[in-house]
């Protein structure tokens, strides 16, 4: 504990008024967070005048220059004119003129009481605070009246008291009403006393005996002055008037009275039985009961006296909460010529009933516009929410009260001060778990028979920017169709912030270097190309796609997109062999006695497209021979469907074109023409046979019979080929490879050739198929083709729509044996 004193003739600071007096007391509670700190000051003070400091008396966080997350908040508004509270560094200082008596009237001690918040970015912390508002000697004494009459009998005994009007002076303490001085006179003196509620008041005492024939009447100067420095009084005429003596005045049984009542005792109660005894007779001996003049309108109103008997009733409700006691004078009087007086008082003490529930009042740190609690998820454990205060207005175990909150184990009650208790935070909060607590205090007093009271009540919790934009999966694995156009959309990908406003807005950009092939759309997450994609240069790519939320700090998380392009059919067959060049192919020499199986050649090719795409078939187009040649559609092998014996070639080479087509739709073929030449058999010694060297000839009637049996198989199996060949239309390579089928077993002749390759493309994949020069093909290819040019065509589109795009057209000389 820390006491500091400023006064008069001591520390006297340069704010300070000519008053100025500064008294700080510092009680640091045993309760976590809450610090209760006592200062005092004079009334009549100059507004600005310092009273105090928070951060410095009491080593609290105090604002920076530049830093808004920490200072100092005054809770109650009701004394804010008052006293006002610098939110930087929490210094007090008085704000309009206090005076005590307006303030406080007669209460003592006059306080003023009020509740601090500092806060900071890690806790908040309450500081109860009380200044006690010093009276200063600013009030005089004064009368109720400025005349004051009094009688007294000429017969009365030596010290017969007369009550007189009390003085009345707002200020307290030592700046009160102290004494009283009489004007001097050799008959009467002042006799000050003290009530029971701490009014100074005096009575005449009769100190001479008094001779009303000798003097009938005095008039004496009656003050008041109080006890401050310099003392200040205040003054009455006395007037005293000396009345016929009557020899015996009534008497009660005793001077005073205590009655207790409690406080919900029903009108009409007896409380006295005033017996006040006069033993003259007559009128003289007859005795009336009434209050005193100093009794005042409010408490005849709750008390009746009945002037004949002297018994004293309830007659209006009570209320120990408003008033514990009252203090009654009452008179008894004889009727005689010269009536007199005699006084007793009657205190009756209030005894208090449990009538009064208790109160609770709430007050938060921090309230929405609904006036409900708010407190931010971020807060620790142990901040503080709100400051309930209970209350009752019922004394003693009456007026105990014991507080409860239920609800949440979030949250507990922490004393604070007095009656009051603090809501702290008993937990980490997380709004996205839950965003309001509905909590229910619940205060209950100690009486024998308890009242309670409940209040529910709401918290809400704010929102702090701690959770990332999380997206649904770490890899997002999508497929784009390639030769797209550019700003095809791609996906969209979604990333979700459970925080409101700002803190869950997400955005979305690309991280490099992906943002060269793609672009997101930042609000939406959508992605779409930048360019046209092309699978045989790019087949996969890895976009990087991060997600930032709108807070302060942002946060942010990333996922890849894992983009895959797929195959289109944009890539017509290529063939690799037979390798052409110089405008021609190499010429293929078949032995002028090559069997029926004869491996002719090879043709090869290769796709850039994959898949269906790529995957290649053989066929012969033109140029066949009575199946003199057959060909492997899937290796593209080409053989000798008879002995080239029997079938010479002729004196001119044979030109062969040979389509090879992908399976994609529509299909892409090319072509490549191969001319074969049959080189002289060698005549074995002894002679060569049909079936060859080192065999006998066979008997010309049987190879005759032989030769016709070939030449009736050969024509059955072509009606049947051409008959299928018809049925299936124009399917590609039906006619030719029922040609090939048809023309094996057939022989050739020597000669020479020369194979060409032209490609022409037409829209949808078209292609037509023709000589090395121009776009006209060679008699035997024309013929056989019907006299057009050799076209390819996707179903349903003729050759006459399709218009040639790109051609090519290449040549190379080989020999067989390097095949």
């Amino acid at each position: 504990m820390m006491t500091a004193e400023r006064g008069r003739g001591k520390f006297a600071a340069p704010v300070c008024g000519p008053f100025c007096s500064l008294f700080l007391v510092l009680l640091v509670a045993p309760m976590t967070d809450c610090i209760r700190a006592k200062y005092s000051t004079y009334e009549e003070e100059f507004p600005g005048t310092v009273i105090g400091n928070l951060a410095a008396d009491l080593q609290l966080n105090a604002a920076g220059d530049t830093d808004a997350s920490s200072g100092f908040r005054l809770m109650q508004k009701s004394n804010s004119s008052l006293v006002k509270v610098g939110e930087s560094d929490g210094q007090l200082t008085v704000g309009r003129r206090v005076d005590r008596e307006q303030l406080c009237q007669e209460q003592e001690p006059c306080l003023i009481v009020f509740d601090v918040v500092n806060f900071s970015r890690e806790k908040f912390v309450l500081v109860h605070v009380e200044i006690e508002v010093k009276d200063i000697n600013d009030n005089a004494p004064e009368f109720p009246n400025s005349e004051i009459s009094v009688e007294i009998s000429e017969s009365s005994a030596l010290g017969t008291r007369v009550p007189l009007d009390a003085a009345v002076d707002a200020d307290v303490g030592a700046n009160y009403l102290q004494n009283y001085q009489l004007s001097p006179n050799r008959h009467f003196e002042l006799e000050v006393r003290t009530r029971t509620d701490g009014v100074k008041y005096a009575e005449l005492v009769l100190v001479e005996a008094l001779d009303r024939e000798t003097e009938a009447h005095f008039t004496l100067e009656l003050a008041a002055q109080d006890g401050g420095t310099p003392s200040r009084s205040g003054a009455a005429r006395l007037h005293v008037r000396v009345l016929d003596c009557n020899d015996h005045r009534p008497a009660f049984e005793q001077s005073s009275f205590l009655v207790e009542l409690d406080e919900d005792a029903p009108l009409g109660s007896l409380l006295l039985d005033l017996d006040a005894v006069d033993p003259d007779e007559g009128l003289n001996g007859e005795v009336v009961y009434g209050f005193s003049p100093q009794v005042a309108a409010e408490v005849r109103r709750l008390f009746r006296l009945d002037t004949q008997s002297g018994r004293l009733t309830l007659e209006g409700p009570l209320d120990h909460e408003s008033r514990t006691s009252f203090e009654l004078d009452v008179q008894a009087q004889d009727l005689g010529a010269n009536p007199s007086t005699t006084g007793c008082r009657v205190t009756i003490r209030i005894l208090d009933v449990n009538d009064n529930a208790p109160e609770i009042s709430i007050t938060p740190m921090a309230a929405t516009s609904s006036g409900l609690a708010y407190i931010t998820e971020a807060a620790a454990a142990g901040s503080f929410v709100a400051l309930v205060s209970t209350s009752d207005r019922d004394s003693g175990a009456n007026g105990r009260v014991s507080c409860t909150l239920y609800g949440h184990e979030h949250f507990q009650l922490q004393p604070a001060y007095g009656s009051s208790h603090m809501i702290v935070t008993a937990a980490a909060l997380d709004r996205e778990q839950a965003a309001e607590y509905n909590l229910t205090v619940v205060a209950e007093d100690l009486g024998p028979a308890p009242y309670k009271t409940i209040r529910p009540y709401t918290i809400r919790v704010g929102d702090e920017n701690d959770n990332a934009p999380a997206f649904s999966r770490s890899v997002y694995r999508v497929s784009v169709l390639e030769n797209n156009e550019p700003g095809a959309y791609i996906a969209t990908v979604i990333a979700r912030d459970p925080d409101l406003g700002y803190n869950g807005r997400v955005t979305y950009r690309l991280l490099e270097p992906g943002s060269a092939l793609a672009s997101v759309h930042p609000a939406t997450g959508a992605i779409y190309a930048l360019r046209s994609f092309d699978r045989e240069s790019l087949r996969e790519a890895e976009l990087r796609l991060q997600a930032t939320d709108g807070g302060s700090p942002p946060l942010s998380s990333s996922a890849t997109v894992s983009l895959r392009v797929a195959d289109r059919n944009d890539n017509a067959p290529v063939v690799t062999q037979p390798l052409p060049g110089n405008g021609s192919a190499d010429v293929i020499t078949l032995p002028g006695d090559a069997p029926s199986g004869y491996l002719a050649t090879r043709v090869r090719a290769r796709d850039a497209d994959e898949g269906v795409n790529a995957r290649l078939s053989y066929r012969i187009v033109s140029g066949e021979q009575a199946g003199l040649f057959s060909i492997d559609k899937e290796t593209g092998e080409i053989y000798l469907g008879r002995p080239l014996a029997r079938q010479p070639l002729g004196p001119r080479p044979l030109r062969l074109v040979v389509a090879v087509s992908d399976s994609g739709r529509p299909a892409l073929s090319a072509t490549v023409t191969l001319t074969f030449a049959a080189a002289a058999a060698a005549e074995p010694p002894g002679g060569r046979g049909l079936l060859g060297p080192g065999k006998r000839t066979w008997d010309t009637s049987f190879v005759v019979i032989l030769v016709l049996a070939g030449s009736c198989a050969a024509l059955l199996l072509a009606i049947i080929t051409i008959a299928i060949a018809c049925g299936k239309g124009r399917k590609p390579g039906g006619w030719e490879k029922a040609r090939s089928q048809a023309a094996r077993g057939s022989r050739g002749s020597e000669g020479s050739f020369t194979a060409s390759l032209v490609v022409q493309r037409y829209p949808g994949g078209a292609a037509s198929l023709c000589g090395s020069k121009g776009n006209e093909c060679d008699g035997d290819a024309a013929s056989q083709l019907g006299g057009g040019a050799v076209g390819l065509y996707p179903p349903g589109e003729s050759r006459r729509a399709a218009e040639p795009e790109v051609r090519t057209s290449f040549s190379h000389r080989r020999s067989l044996d390097e095949q």
